[in-house]
């Protein structure tokens, strides 16, 4: 029996990258650069103020009522003070281009551009706010309150990394220096197929011996939670031809292919007839509960990861998520593709198989007077039937019981991976 660690070893080895594309940056977020986005001008490309006040040269305010005084002070004009003639107002946008006088200041906006001259910006509130003539309260030094051009971007300079993900901060400086398109690593195609005599689609009524085809649209949606574009096949017919056909063009159309409902059995083992026809595929046994039987190979002439789970959505969502989810984040350049795994105290015992890690559901709480988590078993147990869909729902982590653990008793602490944040 392997272990989880070197099946998953096994799975992310086999990780593949979709080629790069170039998107528009408001569909980038999320996704890997793929290229390094030099920056052609530089950012702001124009001395502008930064605040809204008046546009002034420091020289002829300098000293009146002490440089950088506290701008919250209230107390009366001190002696020095003086007044210049505001010639005009400026707005953030304008494009004609003023000149400052010496002993003259401009009304401006933030974002606007300085006038000539000009090397500071007077806060409004230092100032008795006139129109045609301002009174000046404190002074200011050169500089302030003033974007000077290129600050935040020489030409030449690396706005995005190549293999940094995008995220708000990014998509914003791409905007700010011109870009409208980028580079990117693509959310990595996976297709999601069922197999099984006794499925039919949730748009008709099951007869007898029959059942909603559950894993197509579960395990879809565990795809698009990790990352990834989904194409959702749903019910494919297990005759041996139409099942190679369908799932040959699957994989010239995917990275990531997995099949539900092709492990157990004598009709599995028609699927895996077929399926090592394309490729190498194998089924083994993992020291894990549920989901212990499982299918990994490398399908098609690019050897695309293809994996075969369970029939039991509950064991084929906790195999999608301690193989396959990984696997999808690695594509998405995530450096740590796992979920974050925190302590608990265990609030009633936990029971698991000897010999195998268990990943059991459980409801995941904090303390409120001591911040400590804990967890409560939600089922899974030996013994307990491991078709309870309605417990996963109920879950929000999953109880990770080491392999030479099978009792965790109440108070112990254990591992607990967090699922999604539920809305």
């Amino acid at each position: 029996m392997r272990s989880v660690e070197e099946q998953q070893a096994r799975v992310t080895a086999a990780a593949m990258a979709p080629r790069p594309i170039r998107v528009a940056i408001a569909e980038a977020q999320g996704l890997m650069c793929a290229e390094e986005v030099v920056t052609e001008r530089p950012m702001p490309g124009f001395d502008q103020a930064a605040i809204d006040g008046y546009a002034v040269r420091s020289v002829d305010v300098l000293g009146i009522g002490g440089i950088g005084a506290d701008p919250e002070e209230t107390s009366a004009p001190a002696a020095g003070e003086v007044t210049l003639p505001v010639i005009g107002s400026i707005e953030a946008g304008t494009r004609t281009p003023a000149r400052l006088q010496p002993r003259q200041a401009a009304r401006v906006q933030t974002g606007a551009p300085m006038p000539t001259l000009a090397d500071a910006v007077l806060p409004l509130r230092w100032t008795d706010g006139g129109e045609s003539r301002v009174r000046v309260l404190r002074g200011v030094r050169s500089g302030a309150y003033v974007r000077r051009a290129g600050d935040d971007v020489q030409p030449g300079d690396v706005a995005v990394r190549a293999g940094t993900i995008i995220g708000a901060a990014q998509v914003g400086l791409l905007a700010a220096v011109g870009r409208e398109r980028v580079l990117v690593h693509p959310r990595p195609r996976i297709a999601v197929l069922s197999v099984g005599g006794e499925l039919v689609d949730i748009s008709r009524t099951p007869g007898n011996g029959q059942v909603y085809d559950v894993n197509s649209y579960a395990l879809a949606a565990a795809a698009r939670d990790a990352g990834a574009e989904v194409n959702r096949v749903g019910i494919v017919d297990s005759e041996p031809t139409k099942l190679r056909e369908v799932v040959e063009s699957q994989l010239g159309r995917s990275e990531i292919v997995v099949i539900a409902g092709a492990v157990g059995g004598a009709a599995a083992e028609a699927v895996r007839a077929v399926l090592s026809e394309l490729g190498e595929m194998e089924v083994a046994r993992i020291a894990m509960h549920p989901g212990s039987v499982q299918g990994f190979g490398q399908l098609g002439e690019e050897g695309v990861p293809t994996f075969l789970l369970p029939a039991n959505p509950v064991s084929a969502l906790v195999v999608f998520e301690v193989m396959v989810r990984p696997l999808i984040r690695l594509s998405l350049g995530k450096r740590q593709p796992m979920r974050r795994v925190v302590q608990a105290r265990a609030l009633s015992p936990i029971s698991s198989v000897a010999g195998r890690t268990g990943y059991l559901r459980g409801q995941l709480m904090r303390d409120q007077d001591t911040d400590e988590y804990l967890v409560q078993a939600l089922g899974g147990m030996p013994g307990e039937s491991s078709h309870l869909l309605a417990t996963l729902a109920e879950a929000n982590c999953l109880v990770v019981v080491p392999s030479d653990v099978e009792q965790v008793r109440t108070g112990e602490t254990v591992d607990v991976a967090f699922l999604a944040q539920r809305g």
